[in-house]
């Protein structure tokens, strides 16, 4: 969600001569914030460098959907000895995984492997449709974050079970099987319910944001219009299939220079007021500047020197 529609006098910087968010290096953002899952496949292990010099929050190793049945032992291979690795400078190669579903011959193959790898992050549990299918994953993976990654009609009218299950770290909507299974086109107003149901069984869950599926091909306007729809239902990540999406990911489900411009003059001024509450809409406004805030520190990102344009409270910060 970048600032559109600026008015900028002469002496004014213009938002395209402002870059807010790093493109390629900047803190490392922790899962529980990420925004961009890089997915590559776990069978072609000379794309693994390219994907951990990108731009992504989270590098997911595959070795699910993209890898073909004769290939799942080989892929395995690759991302065991990946994240065993160290790279040139000593340092510990590190990813999440994208593991087989519960049910399918490989999933306990896929977990008994990767016990005590030590550069798992994590693991994406595909095609999940009850918490069992997580809660037996942990028995496996003890100590590893899960990410379920629900894909189903099935798996969606058991979301807030998923959601619930102790070991789920965060929910993930696996978009594209998710329209082969219900033939659902990809209109965002088809999906519309299925996303929102997402974002409620999460926050009712008190878990992270979920994580939304890929935009497949998208680059430039067409993966930021797609980018944007996640954001407009709340989710705050997105699954990529290029490291060239991962910038874009990044940037649009980011704090945008609008609404940081707004968070730092809001608290500015309640500052320079006391800090006391002074009408109905102080208190959402508050809570919504800090965490503005928050996630610009989280995101490395701050306003650019010289940027002096204001805007109006976004429109969930108002008392009713």
């Amino acid at each position: 969600m970048t600032a559109t529609s600026i008015e900028t006098s002469s002496t004014t910087p213009t938002t395209s001569s402002l870059p807010l968010v790093p493109q390629a290096a900047g803190p490392a953002v922790g899962p529980e914030l990420a925004r961009s899952w890089l997915l590559v496949n776990g069978a072609q292990a000379e794309r693994f460098p390219a994907a951990r010099a990108s731009a992504a929050d989270v590098v997911v190793l595959d070795i699910e959907d993209s890898v073909a049945p004769k290939d799942k032992e080989r892929a395995r291979r690759n991302v065991i000895s990946w994240l065993d690795a160290q790279d040139e400078h000593g340092e510990q190669h590190h990813a999440w995984v994208r593991v087989n579903g519960f049910g399918t011959q490989w999933w306990e193959e896929d977990l008994r492997a990767l016990a005590g790898v030590r550069g798992l992050d994590g693991v994406m549990l595909a095609m999940v449709e009850s918490p069992e299918h997580v809660t037996r994953t942990a028995e496996l993976l003890k100590d590893t974050k899960i990410v379920a990654l629900v894909e189903t009609a099935r798996g969606v009218q058991h979301l807030q079970a998923i959601a619930g299950a102790r070991s789920t770290y965060r929910l993930g909507f696996g978009l594209g099987d998710f329209r082969r299974d219900t033939g659902f086109g990809e209109n965002p107003m088809t999906l519309a319910y299925t996303r929102s149901q997402f974002t409620i069984a999460s926050r009712a869950a008190n878990l992270p944001g979920p994580i939304d599926g890929p935009a497949v091909g998208a680059l430039g306007p067409k993966l930021a219009e797609a980018t944007s729809v996640t954001l407009e239902f709340g989710m705050t990540g997105k699954l990529c299939l290029m490291p060239e999406q991962t910038a874009t990911v990044n940037e649009g489900l980011s704090p945008s220079l609008s609404e940081l411009s707004w968070a730092t003059e809001f608290l500015q001024e309640f500052d320079a007021d006391g800090g006391e509450i002074r009408n109905g809409s102080d208190l959402p406004r508050l809570a919504r500047a800090k965490k503005i805030l928050g996630l610009a520190g989280a995101f490395g990102l701050s306003i650019p020197e010289g940027y002096d344009v204001h805007f109006e409270a976004p429109t969930d910060t108002y008392h009713c």
